[in-house]
């Protein structure tokens, strides 16, 4: 596969004259001084949203033990959601499917949520900058206009010592009729949160046992 980095042009919610600049609402406590210091330029360039009204948005942050090529691996696979991603009960993509911008995945939901299904369609991928996106364009859930950008960060103690993998995970998304901001971000949080836990399980298990995501090998 081609490793020139895949982008689409800019997400909607950076424009528009009906939107103001707002900060995107952080979740990076758990962060020390100095991870968020190198993390700084990366949420500045791909984690802070313009957003509309009506909408909100929202960047979490997961610590994970185990090396950034490891972690890559497996978050690039737009086509494997479910390897992390708790409530996906299948994902299924065309024929002629390729790890390229513009390609579409159909998930189906698991019950007890809000969601049945969720056509999503691939917005970035950067495999030398370890940078992907996604945005939902149709199906039958509650998260309308909702655009996601998750990036992939490598970490070592200056000895050369401990190696470990910041993921930062942003979105923007539509406030339901009838709810509040408040309420819509705690419900899309909730779902990523538990998803970067996920993620971070497979990769220190992966980790410990010496092994890789499904990813290409040739990437990393």
């Amino acid at each position: 596969m081609d490793n020139k980095p895949e982008t689409s042009p800019e997400p909607d919610t950076q424009t528009g004259s009906s939107s103001s600049t707002v900060t995107t609402h952080h979740h990076l406590t758990d962060l020390t001084p100095d991870e968020y210091q190198q993390l700084s330029p990366s949420i500045t360039e791909f984690h802070s949203y313009r957003v509309n009204s009506g909408q909100c948005s929202s960047l979490l942050a997961q610590r994970i033990h185990a090396p950034a090529k490891t972690v890559w691996t497996v978050v690039r696979r737009f086509d494997k959601p479910q390897t992390y991603k708790h409530f996906i009960k299948s994902c299924s993509v065309s024929d002629n499917f390729h790890m390229s911008v513009g390609f579409t995945r159909d998930v189906s939901v698991i019950s007890g949520l809000p969601a049945a299904t969720s056509t999503e369609r691939l917005d970035i991928l950067d495999d030398d900058r370890k940078v992907t996106g996604f945005s939902i364009i149709g199906g039958e859930h509650r998260l309308r206009n909702y655009k996601s950008v998750t990036t992939v960060h490598g970490f070592e103690e200056k000895d050369g010592g401990e190696i470990w993998t910041v993921v930062l995970e942003s979105y923007v998304v539509d406030v339901p009729e009838g709810n509040t901001e408040e309420d819509t971000r705690l419900f899309a949080d909730t779902i990523v949160k538990l998803n970067l836990q996920k993620l971070a399980n497979v990769n220190e298990s992966l980790a410990r046992n010496g092994g890789r995501g499904d990813g290409d090998a040739s990437h990393g």
